[in-house]
């Protein structure tokens, strides 16, 4: 046995196996690459590595699988997984992989597939690179198979494994990865988010179906395990708001961003395979190779980007929009515009040039929003499994908090700001009149699932809704399960396949999509539809459903996009007319006045 000392576990015990696997190079390049990126600027403290993260998240791993009653071959894979779940990160983490999604053409292309996110790459080095040295092949047997067993548990691919459990001890929204980040990063940063109850929350570990599930015993143990998961997700909107979208974080993130990309496309214009050089980010370069690259590449503005990166002298953030002070179809239309790479650049830069020639001034823009809402938690109370979020009031809210993170910064590189101090409206405009144009960009080379589903609300408004003595009497769609139901149907429907792709299964025992609770949450983040809690008793306990009523927004918005949707709100809107009688529903009567813009909108069919 070796043994390293962790600063917030102490003794974490290695074995034979993995005290080889750590002393490799591909380990070694961990340890210099910061688990935060460049967010010690901010955060004195907080330059704890990948490599310190990874041997955090095999012990916590090691706690839950022992606690699950895993042992023997299993609980060597699942340590193993835990320890190279980051492998394939890249110096400085997300923000190249933010280039890769801001340009295409820059994604490496292997075994058949392009590799734009970091999981890709660790599958590909997990399952091709450890079984090929001897002194590793040598300690475990048939290890070609077993490696690449490790890998599908590393990156979260629970559906090509025998047992789905084993991975989502690595990966799930409750895991080993996620417990370790949150302990560890308020640990170096400063920053308390919340209790993270780590022996609750192992304590509280079950499995249903070959599934991992929270819960007790007893009464008492059942509401405990709903109790840490909670602070759990505390700590995990928490995360967001003080550390990744911290301002002086964001400066730094968009400062390398911009001299990457500069150093990229003089790297590619200069006759080199940018591909291959993407390529070396996440398998052999650390952070200081990252900063080497550029300043060897880029040019003089990148290099002095670098410079002041090197020195701590951060870009100012001039304005700074969150969900608080942008409209809700502003948000909603920013919310879409973050999730596509591409799109997020034009924005960026367009929104950049315009005040930089108005103001004189040389600006940067910022836009980020939170990822990786919970959505597959099941819970066991009693006899019944359920969502977590299904029995959990504070987790629907938590879930709803995460999703509407969005921080829009615009940072002045301009030692005198005084020319920008006063420009937050104007930024707001300009904010507003920019986002329209460039979702119609989005449209035209890509259809949006998420608006799809709007639509889907849409027409249920149109269809159902009534006006009546100064009152507008609307339709409230009940119970979420049936909402995946009739996005299932339509989806199948040859001319609305696209729109609606989302990837349904059966693992619970009705069609689920994690992508579409997903873009539901979304759209009650982002102020589109209303989310109602309704109380109802099965068999001897109170449980909590949702309901879902179209917001005066939502309305909105939806038309403002219908246009380019003329067709498939036509199929739409002719399959709720044949099955309106099996959609479950109920009303919601609002005075006109509150709901004034929307009487324009009920000309629909009836």
């Amino acid at each position: 046995m070796h043994s390293i000392i962790d600063p917030i576990y102490g003794r974490v015990n290695l074995s034979q196996l993995e005290h080889l696997i750590i002393n490799t190079p591909e380990m070694a390049r961990l340890r210099r690459i910061q688990q935060l990126g460049l967010a010690d600027l901010a955060f004195p403290g907080a330059n704890h590595t990948r490599f310190e993260h990874s041997v955090g998240t095999l012990f916590i791993a090691d706690k839950m699988a022992k606690a699950l009653g895993i042992t023997g071959e299993d609980l060597v894979k699942v340590r193993l997984a835990a320890l190279l779940h980051d492998i394939g990160h890249s110096a400085f983490s997300h923000v190249v992989e933010s280039v890769l999604k801001r340009n295409p053409a820059y994604q490496p292309v292997m075994n058949g597939g392009k590799f734009e996110s970091h999981e890709k790459f660790s599958r590909h080095i997990i399952s091709g690179s450890f079984h090929t040295k001897p002194e590793i092949a040598g300690c475990i047997d048939n290890a070609p198979f077993v490696f690449d067993e490790i890998a599908k548990m590393a990156t979260g691919d629970i559906d090509a494994l025998p047992k789905p459990y084993l991975a989502q001890i690595i990966s799930n929204d409750i895991d080993a990865d996620r417990i370790d980040f949150l302990l560890r990063d308020s640990y170096h940063t400063g920053v308390s988010f919340g209790l993270v109850d780590v022996d609750q929350i192992v304590g509280s570990l079950n499995l249903s179906g070959g599934r991992l599930v929270l819960g007790g015993n007893a009464s008492y143990d059942e509401d405990m395990a709903v109790t840490a998961a909670e602070s759990m997700l505390i700590a995990r909107a928490h995360h967001y708001s003080a550390i990744i979208h911290n301002p002086m974080t964001q400066g730094a993130r968009v400062m390398l961003l911009h001299a990457l990309e500069n150093a990229l496309s003089r790297h590619e214009k200069a006759g080199n395979d940018v591909k291959s050089t993407v390529s070396s980010f996440f398998t052999s370069y650390n952070d200081g190779d990252l900063l080497n690259f550029i300043e060897a590449n880029g040019d003089a503005g990148a290099k002095k980007l670098i410079l002041n990166i090197r020195n701590g002298s951060i870009c100012n953030a001039v304005s700074r929009f969150t969900h608080k002070n942008l409209n809700p179809k502003t948000r909603m239309a920013l919310s879409t515009i973050a999730r596509n790479g591409v799109a997020k650049k034009m924005f960026e830069e367009e929104l950049a040039k315009r005040f930089g020639k108005q103001y004189g001034a040389s600006v940067l823009v910022d836009l980020d929003v939170a990822s990786g809402i919970p959505k597959s938690t099941r819970v066991r109370l009693g006899d019944e499994e359920g969502f977590f979020y299904d029995e959990s009031a504070l987790a629907n809210g938590l879930v709803r908090a995460i999703s509407r993170q969005i921080s829009l910064c615009v940072f002045s590189r301009t030692e005198d700001n005084s020319t920008l101090s006063h420009a937050s409206s104007d930024f707001l405009l300009g904010i507003e009149n920019l986002s329209p144009s460039l979702l119609h960009f989005i449209r035209n080379d890509n259809y949006l699932p998420i608006e799809g589903l709007l639509l889907i609300f849409y027409s249920a408004h149109r269809l159902f809704s009534s006006q009546a003595e100064g009152r507008i009497i609307m339709p409230r769609l009940r119970n979420i399960a049936k909402i995946y139901y009739l996005v299932r149907e339509l989806g199948k429907v040859e001319k609305l396949r696209n729109l609606l792709d989302y990837k349904f299964h059966t693992r619970y025992g009705f069609p689920y999509s994690d992508k579409l609770f997903e873009d539901i949450q979304l759209l009650v983040a982002m102020g589109m539809v209303d989310e109602d809690l309704r109380y109802f008793e099965k068999n001897g306990r109170w449980k909590q459903r949702y309901e879902y009523v179209l917001t005066g927004d939502g309305v909105e918005y939806a038309e403002l996009i219908a246009s380019g949707y003329q067709n498939e709100l036509n199929i739409i809107e002719d399959y709720l007319i044949l099955n309106k009688h099996s959609i479950p529903r109920d009303t919601v009567s609002v005075a006109m006045g509150r709901y004034k813009k929307e009487t324009k909108t009920l000309h629909g069919k009836s």
